[in-house]
């Protein structure tokens, strides 16, 4: 649909051009802005609102909306027989890595919970599928030593 195409609500008008919809309304009505009723509702077409208001028709249309995919993977990793120094080390390894900034934000968060009478420790590890990854390569790094 080209910008001489476009066709606005009463409401989409009222808030390009800062008024109230009622004022909008009135302007249809008294025959001062150009609009065409479908159904119960009028549209504006973005000629007529730009002979009305003495602007550019394109100057009405939105912007368009760019959006960044943003995935995010949520795990959690359960570790039985560990003993609690192990534990701790592995929550203060991957507590720091969490609060390192990759790309300006945090690249994961990270939560732990130790269970001493089980020896049972469950990691929680919230953040993007690259940064996750990097958290597990952490967790067989002391695992294994």
């Amino acid at each position: 649909m080209t910008v001489s195409e476009e066709l606005y609500s009463v409401g989409q008008v009222a808030e390009r051009l800062g008024l109230h919809v009622r004022t909008v309304r009135n302007y249809v009505r008294e025959g001062r802005l150009k609009a065409v009723r479908i159904g119960k509702q009028y549209r504006i077409a973005g000629e007529d609102l730009a002979a009305f208001t003495g602007r550019p028709a394109a100057a009405f249309r939105d912007p368009p909306v760019r959006r960044n995919r943003h995935v995010e993977v949520s795990s959690i990793v359960e570790i039985d027989a560990i003993s609690p120094d192990t534990a701790n080390r592995m929550t203060s390894l991957l507590v720091g890595a969490a609060n390192s900034r990759i790309g300006g934000e945090l690249a994961s968060r990270v939560e732990t919970l130790y269970n001493e009478e089980r020896a049972h420790m469950k990691i929680i590890v919230v953040g993007l599928m690259e940064s996750n990854a990097k958290f597990f390569q952490l967790i067989g790094a002391v695992l294994e030593s």
